[in-house]
């Protein structure tokens, strides 16, 4: 392999990462942090690209930053996850270094910087370099050509779908240049073809936005041309490093080794199926930590799901390396030690990453070794396919996901039934369906079209509840439109308003719009909610009265109730929030929060419930702060003075270089665009509602503030009443009287179990003349219905200690024999069956297999159940058969 020497060149990830910045720095571009894996774009769940934090400037949604910009974005990707470790340069996590311009330099140049960087900066040789550009763009071609002087026959001419970049079916696009690095010049510079990963590999990607696609496919010239750029970190460090594949750099391979010592193997002395495990696990502990940094926690949805996913990926390649003890803090820690320099955010949430690693590994445990020993049931069976149900069950009941059964089932030559998991994932939607929600993607895609040209809504609402305003757009009835008609549902943009517009956890307001209206004989638009569409603020209502046209003016009110209500939960919240941090933990962090006109509801990061006695503490305290009668100061300031000054910011999201900072002197300070009360007298009083748990590591506290708080208490008050009626006792006797009749029920319960056990016994004793001699053994297979799990294990422990050790006692019943879908099935051998072979767990559980379920217990004594009632009876002959021809 002919690698040129990089003496006194970056060589480390970190030298790289800051050689690229620096030089790009130098020549004006602004540095901007790292965005969060979380954007702000509900297209993607995650930040896949360097470009992302920038996609509403070059689409012209947001003023640029500055004319030049340079970053090291973090990244993950996903959609290629059974390609990491597998082959030399895919990966879940990685850094995308990039210069952007917007509107200011162009092609040449971006041409001439991107090779000044690499063969003076990183000390390529030419000779190592080839570039490919679109077939089309014979400007670039000249430029690397004439002004560059690159060797023609290193210049490869590419076509649309490799070097032509598009943000959609229309919009702005343009061709793209990339630079690659050649491992084997030696071979020539004749037929080169870039597809050889071989010897080829795309470090640096130049996209030119020139153009504007419309909707009939025409391009014409945009006025302000911009320049993307990406430098994948990793790849670069492979080349100067001069290492096979991007997992023996040092941005990986000490997660590597850590994973490798914990596991007592050597990286280099593993087979290729071992070293890929190693890689898997050194890929995703650095996703896994920079998710949960965000903010992100495992759930079984979005983000959530892509987390939990590659946890759990982690997990079962440290098992298949021989790791069997939970591990992934072990990883948490070597992955933040090594990222905390680049991403210091990494050491400040440290405690929150390892507690989530912890709580999700301990979570897959539980159910992981079940799940793998029904799998292993089932390949033991050596289908030719694991079926959809299967998989299901394993997805439903053991937390594995399917691609992790898919995994599984490769490595032993087989497929999954996609198909049929489908269908168990279908009926399984239909059965959970009680509370759809629709989406009118059409109205969006309408509300969009009105609003890409809009200027950002100016927002009076902080100064004043009515203001005059002008109709800048209108969608009637889902389509755009000039004009509305009294009953039209309709969604319109103004120019100023004083609606808050949904945010921050905050709805948005409620009132009506009244005009004069085209015919001059007045309008009236009931307006029910207000949202956001970027900066641009939406007004939906239902025309009243009237008839309303673009252009025409109307006076915006707000309902004055609603907004005293929202202000009154929503400065609730901030109190909440101090509250918590003194009482419970001072690094509890929000996690999200809702406030309504009639409740507020706030969620945080917390690994515990908080006591009934905090909680106590906690209302007990914002009761104090709300009677103290504090005056809120509201100011904006810069977000690094801000934040100097003490002030509260939500963590992941995104805030402008000015932010609004909302000040109850003494008790709380935070960044917040919300709407609030002047004085915390205003609020009245706080209660809360309800507290527990909605996710991992996640708490939400539900209250009541202000005028809510009345309805609330009333509302218990009825129920305690009525209660104190029921039970003939007063209020204060109401829990004596419960808990009276909690213990009599029970009582009861335990009676009416004993007489079912008993009925059972008698029914069994029947059935003990019935047994079956079989040389030295006594054979009894019988089907009992209508006698629960218990009872059935009761009679069958009886008539097996009634037959002696010579017992095979199996019997099976339907609990409720109108019930089909709940089958029982118990064994009970005697010490002589369980000499001659026969194991009453494995065996009871092979037969509950033909009832569509499967269980197990001990050698003795062992139940299962079933789905279908209807084969139990072919179930207990197959038991008898099975039996006869063990034990003759």
């Amino acid at each position: 392999m002919a690698v040129t020497a990089h003496t006194g060149r970056p060589r480390t990830g970190a030298e790289i990462r800051a050689a690229f910045l620096d030089f790009y720095e130098q020549r004006g571009h602004k540095p901007m942090a790292s965005a969060s894996l979380i954007p702000d774009d509900p297209t993607v769940l995650l930040t896949i690209a360097g470009m992302l934090p920038f996609k509403p400037v070059f689409l012209g949604q947001q003023p640029r930053p500055a004319p030049r910009a340079t970053s090291s974005q973090k990244c993950i990707r996903t959609n290629d996850i059974e390609n990491v470790g597998r082959t030399a340069r895919h990966h879940t996590f990685f850094e995308m270094l990039g210069n952007f311009s917007f509107g200011d330099y162009f092609k040449e140049q971006a041409i001439q910087w991107a090779w000044e960087l690499s063969t003076g900066v990183f000390g390529l040789s030419p000779q190592n370099l080839v570039v490919s550009v679109f077939r089309e763009d014979d400007e670039a071609g000249a430029i690397w050509r004439d002004v560059v002087g690159v060797n023609p026959k290193r210049i490869i001419r590419m076509d649309e779908a490799d070097n032509f970049w598009a943000s959609g079916p229309t919009g702005p696009c343009g061709p793209c240049s990339e630079i690659y690095y050649d491992f084997k010049p030696e071979l020539g510079d004749d037929g080169i073809d870039l597809e050889d990963d071989s010897r080829f590999i795309e470090f640096y990607n130049l996209v030119f936005m020139q153009y504007n696609r419309d909707a009939e496919g025409i391009l014409t010239p945009l006025a302000n041309r911009n320049i993307d750029t990406g430098l994948g970190l990793e790849r670069m460090a492979q080349i100067l490093q001069a290492v096979p594949n991007n997992y023996e750099t040092d941005l990986i391979y000490p997660l590597i080794e850590t994973a490798a010592g914990l596991a007592g193997v050597d990286y280099r002395g593993l087979d290729a199926k071992g070293q890929t495990s190693l890689k898997v696990i050194g890929d995703h502990s650095r996703a896994i930590t920079q998710l949960i940094c965000d903010g992100v926690t495992a759930s079984n949805l979005g983000r959530g799901y892509i987390l939990r996913r590659l946890l759990r990926r982690v997990v079962r390649h440290g098992r298949l390396l021989g790791i069997d003890k939970p591990f992934l803090t072990v990883m948490g820690e070597a992955s933040i030690a090594l990222m905390q320099v680049a991403y210091p955010q990494l050491l400040e949430r440290r405690e929150v990453i390892l507690a989530e690693l912890a709580r999700e590994e301990a979570r897959f445990l539980e159910t992981l070794e079940r799940g793998e020993k029904l799998l292993a049931e089932v390949l033991a069976a050596k289908p030719t396919q694991i079926s959809g149900e299967q998989a299901f069950e394993l997805y439903d009941t053991y937390g594995f996901p399917l691609e992790l059964t898919e995994e599984i089932a490769e490595e032993q030559g087989l497929t999954v039934d996609l198909a049929g998991f489908e269908a168990a994932m279908e009926a399984q939607r239909q059965r959970a369906k009680a509370a759809a929600v629709s989406i009118d993607l059409t109205l969006q895609g309408a509300i969009d079209q009105v609003t890409a040209a809009a200027a950002a809504t100016a927002f009076k609402g902080y100064e004043a509840l009515e203001h005059p305003s002008c109709v800048l757009a209108l969608v009637v009835n889902g389509e755009p439109a000039e004009r509305a008609l009294a009953g039209d549902a309709v969604q319109l943009v103004l120019d100023s308003t004083p609606f808050y517009g949904e945010g921050g956890g905050q709805v948005g307001d409620r009132g009506v719009l009244c005009g004069q209206g085209a015919d001059g004989a007045g309008v009236i638009v009931a307006i029910d909610g207000v949202s956001r569409n970027r900066s641009v603020f939406v007004h939906s209502g239902r025309i009243e009265r009237g008839s309303l046209a673009i252009g025409e003016l109307v006076n915006a009110q707000v309902d004055r109730a609603c907004r005293r209500r929202a202000q009154a939960n929503h400065t609730a919240t901030h109190l909440l929030q101090a509250a918590l941090k003194q009482v419970v933990d001072p690094g509890i962090g929000q996690a999200g929060s809702l406030v309504t006109f009639d409740r507020l509801r706030f969620d945080f990061h917390c690994p515990r419930a908080v006591a009934p006695a905090e909680l106590e503490q906690i209302e007990a305290l914002i009761n104090g702060w709300i009677s103290d009668a504090h005056r809120l100061e509201v100011q904006e300031m810069a977000i690094e003075a801000a934040k100097a000054a003490g002030a509260v910011a939500m963590f992941g999201e995104k805030y402008a270089d000015v932010v609004r900072v909302v000040d109850v002197p003494g008790v709380s300070m935070e960044l917040c665009g919300g709407t609030h009360v002047a004085n915390t007298a205003e609020i009245c009083l706080f209660k809360i509602v309800s507290e527990g748990g909605v996710a991992a590591g996640i708490r939400r506290i539900e209250a009541v503030a202000g005028p809510a708080v009345l309805a609330y208490l009333n509302e218990r008050d009825a129920v305690v009443k009525q209660l104190g009626e029921r039970f003939k006792v007063q209020p204060g006797e109401i829990v004596e009287r419960v808990a009276a009749l909690a213990d009599e029920l029970k009582a009861s319960g335990k009676a009416l179990a004993a007489a079912r056990g008993e009925l059972a016994l008698a029914k069994a004793s029947a059935l003990a003349s019935q047994a079956q001699a079989l040389g030295e053994f006594q054979l009894l297979v019988a089907r009992l219905d209508g006698v629960e799990g218990a009872g059935l294990q009761s009679a069958a422990q009886g008539l097996a200690d009634q037959l002696g050790a010579g017992a095979a006692v199996v019997l099976g019943g339907l609990p409720d024999p109108a019930d089909l879908a709940k089958v029982i099935l118990v064994a009970a051998f005697g010490k002589a069956v369980i000499a001659a072979g026969p194991k009453a767990g494995a065996f009871i559980g092979a037969v509950a297999k033909a009832c569509g379920g499967g269980g197990g217990g001990r050698p003795n004594l062992a139940q299962a159940g079933g789905r279908d009632g209807a084969a139990l009876d072919g179930a207990l002959e197959q038991a008898k058969a099975q039996l006869r021809a063990v034990l003759a």
